[in-house]
């Protein structure tokens, strides 16, 4: 199982001994040989990065569409909740600032127009008509985006299979491929006291997340955080998947009686190099963004609405 120790990550692996078939519980699958160099898991290109923009205002444009985007991608995935769960965007004018949905507003209605821009002392200064603001998403996001200020992005929701991972408190296993994406990449905050409303409670949460891309928030939900739009909702997405993963692969070891196999930690760490930074998170983000827009707006793109044709 991953630790939330935090670690330096190496650029190469030993080589360790592989098990003995029918070798004991909570036994690691490990490699005789490296895999390769995990540099060479995505091209190193303009189109693997995210665009730069010299203008700050048409930079803040193309991100709170991007935003919309991502609340249509997170409604159609299911992560909706009733009114609960919010997705944060540090504003590229004023980084003291960022940008979240109405509170009360269903994710698969939201535009650019309904975002709503919030200063560090909760105040609405910008939005739609609903102005209304989530003070949860407010305890919790303002002092996680003042905590760090390389996060530009950061989302939670109460999804289902998170929630039901949420509850047994405990970290990921390294079972599969994906699940090393969150290798020491993850943390879980055990103390649930309730809606978050207290400022107190939020900075405990940052503090918590550290430098990490994800966070289990026990009897809560998920929450994930990163440099770019994208990357948090590919993180997002496959977090609770890996999620849903674990909880299957628990019930089937519990039924059958045979030990789950745990992915060992230097195989665990060279995927992780090769999938978990945030240059892999982002291109793995660009299909969602990519079927979205083609389904919201009917325009082919690779990178985004106004850039380029696919």
């Amino acid at each position: 199982m991953a630790t939330t120790t935090t670690s330096t990550r190496t650029e190469s692996f030993t080589i360790s001994t592989a098990p003995k078939d029918g070798e004991g519980n909570g036994r690691k699958n490990t490699s005789l040989n490296p895999s390769g160099d995990p540099g060479l898991a995505f091209p190193d290109d303009d189109q693997t990065l995210p665009p730069v923009f010299t203008d700050k205002y048409k930079e803040r444009q193309f991100l709170k569409h991007r935003l919309a985007l991502a609340f249509r991608i997170f409604g159609k995935h299911g992560f909706g909740e009733g009114v609960a769960g919010h997705i944060t965007l540090r504003d590229p004018i004023d980084p003291n600032t960022f940008w979240v949905n109405p509170f009360g507003m269903d994710f698969s209605l939201i535009t650019e127009d309904d975002l709503i821009l919030v200063d560090s002392n909760g105040k609405v200064i910008d939005g739609g008509r609903n102005r209304l603001l989530n003070y949860a998403a407010f305890a919790i996001h303002s002092e996680i985006h003042h905590a760090n200020p390389k996060i530009m992005c950061a989302a939670h929701s109460h999804s289902l299979w998170g929630r039901a991972f949420c509850a047994t408190g405990r970290e990921l296993q390294m079972l599969s491929q994906d699940a090393c994406v969150f290798y020491k990449d993850h943390a879980v905050y055990r103390n649930f006291a309730g809606v978050v409303l207290d400022a107190e409670e939020g900075r405990h949460i940052a503090a918590c997340l550290g430098k990490k891309k994800a966070l289990i928030l026990a009897n809560h939900g998920l929450l994930t955080a990163g440099a770019t739009i994208e990357e948090v909702v590919a993180w997002f997405i496959l977090f609770e998947k890996v999620c849903h993963n674990q909880l299957i692969a628990d019930a089937s070891s519990a039924g059958s009686g045979v030990p789950l196999v745990e992915i060992g930690p230097a195989e665990a760490q060279s995927t992780w190099e090769a999938l978990g930074h945030s240059r892999a998170g982002y291109f793995m983000g660009l299909p969602k963004f990519q079927v979205a827009e083609w389904e919201e707006f009917g325009e082919r793109t690779f990178l985004g609405k106004g850039l380029e044709p696919l």
